[in-house]
């Protein structure tokens, strides 16, 4: 049985934990926090990666009011770059590959970024999809991101998609307006504000890459080919790409929690960049300028 002073040490202990636990609740995830949470989700990336790529906190949120982190790579200074790239991974919180390979990226550019491309780099735009203990696609108030974009006749066009075309499928949900969810909001205010020549989306499991706005050269990415598969209404091709004419680059790794190996990595990126040279400059630039060279 226990003894009156045990039942006051159990009480006060229960108020204790409590406390502490309001205490955590009350005080914003920092940086540090959410690389923590990061590296513990995926074994592709480690604490010390995530925290060494120099990330910053955005003005953005996601709905539960963790921080969208990115990195801004300038072009050289006094210069107008080649071009403004705004890529990011994770739209979708159960693609952990297309997370993890926005760090792999990111650890290129830390060594062989030479300024002649600003680059905006998110490695998750969806966090809470990913924290969650089981990860999901869609964002913590159960909307698909990436049907939640701005178009003319949202309602009409969105809704009665997912209404008529999905049968309702919780997966695909848009939401219950466009840009309901913070998330969308922080990326549309993004776009606006950077500007971007290029947007690329980096999704999985579908194995291929795909133009929302093509200019007509076909490429390849690594293994990954051109397979134009269309836009969904309320997607991101369709506002940046299609309403915006924003070259929209949707990149379909093969799989969602596998990844690629370091050197289809390599060549993927390798293969990007050589297509922005292409497509930004109308004077080819030297064929071994930094950006462009396969990783050491």
């Amino acid at each position: 049985m226990m003894t009156t002073m045990g039942i006051i040490w159990a009480l006060a202990l229960g108020v204790m934990a409590i406390t502490g636990r309001a205490h955590a609740a009350e005080n914003e995830p920092t940086i540090d926090m959410v690389c923590e949470w990061i590296s513990d989700k995926l074994a592709s990336v480690s604490l010390r990666e995530c925290m060494n790529e120099g990330l910053v906190e955005s003005n953005g949120r996601s709905v539960k009011d963790t921080p969208i982190l990115y990195k801004e790579y300038p072009a050289l200074p006094g210069r107008e770059p080649l071009a403004r790239v705004l890529l990011f991974g994770g739209i979708h919180g159960d693609e952990y590959a297309s997370v993890s390979i926005v760090f792999k990226w990111m650890k290129i550019l830390n060594r062989h970024h030479s300024g002649l491309f600003n680059w905006v780099m998110v490695p998750v735009l969806n966090p809470d999809g990913l924290l969650e203990e089981r990860s999901r696609r869609m964002n913590a108030n159960s909307v698909d991101l990436n049907r939640n974009f701005p178009m003319p006749d949202w309602e009409e066009q969105v809704i009665g998609y997912w209404v008529k075309q999905t049968k309702r499928h919780p997966k695909h949900f848009p939401g219950t307006g466009p840009m309901s969810e913070p998330e969308t909001r922080w990326l549309v205010d993004e776009i606006k504000r950077f500007r971007p020549d290029v947007i690329v989306s980096v999704n999985a499991p579908v194995s291929n890459e795909n133009y929302d706005l093509s200019s007509g050269d076909a490429y390849k990415l690594g293994r990954l080919y051109l397979n134009l598969l269309g836009t969904y209404p309320g997607s991101l091709g369709n506002y940046a790409g299609v309403q915006n004419q924003i070259e929209v680059v949707t990149v379909e790794l093969p799989y969602a929690e596998t990844m690629p190996s370091p050197a289809e990595i390599s060549s993927m990126w390798v293969d990007l960049v050589r297509w922005l040279r292409r497509n930004s400059s109308p004077t080819p630039l030297k064929a071994d300028h930094k950006e462009d060279r396969e990783p050491s």
